[in-house]
């Protein structure tokens, strides 16, 4: 069935969160890799009447990393999760999660629920005395599996 298009906003970026076991780990920047694909298989072959043609099919499901940016704190959440990463800790760490949009009014419009996540990759601020610019920090998820329930 057809969507009207004059029915319905566009949701903007400007409010979201990230939450990972339930828990809001507050407003992020930036996110993306909230994305799925397929590696495409290429099957070559001749038909009867002597035509070579490739047929693609679909082949291994893979997910997007998620990658992540927020202004430095002073707490450091991300980086004793990533340690503990670091530390050999991979069985106790892996943490189910949530993209969360809001629209103006605080009410969710859009959740990608990804699974079994863990920091691959962090990294710190990059420093620069002349500048006044926000500390920002980064965090890459790698996970099993994600879907947009909302």
């Amino acid at each position: 069935m057809p969507v009207d298009p004059t029915k319905q906003d566009v949701i903007t970026t400007f409010q979201w969160v990230i939450e990972i076991d339930g828990l809001d780990w507050g407003f992020f920047r930036e996110c993306s890799g909230l994305s799925s694909e397929h590696e495409v298989v290429e099957v070559k072959a001749t038909s009867a009447k002597g035509i070579d043609f490739v047929r693609k099919t679909p082949g291994r499901l893979k997910w997007g990393d998620i990658a992540l940016k927020r202004g430095l704190t002073t707490g450091d959440d991300m980086w004793k999760w990533r340690k503990a990463i670091e530390d050999g800790g991979i069985a106790s760490q892996r943490k189910n999660g949530s993209v969360v949009m809001y629209d103006y009014a605080g009410a969710e419009v859009a959740r990608w629920n990804f699974k079994n996540a863990w920091p691959s990759k962090y990294g710190g601020p990059s420093l620069n005395v002349g500048s006044s610019e926000a500390a920002v920090e980064e965090l890459t998820l790698v996970h099993e599996g994600i879907d947009r329930i909302k």
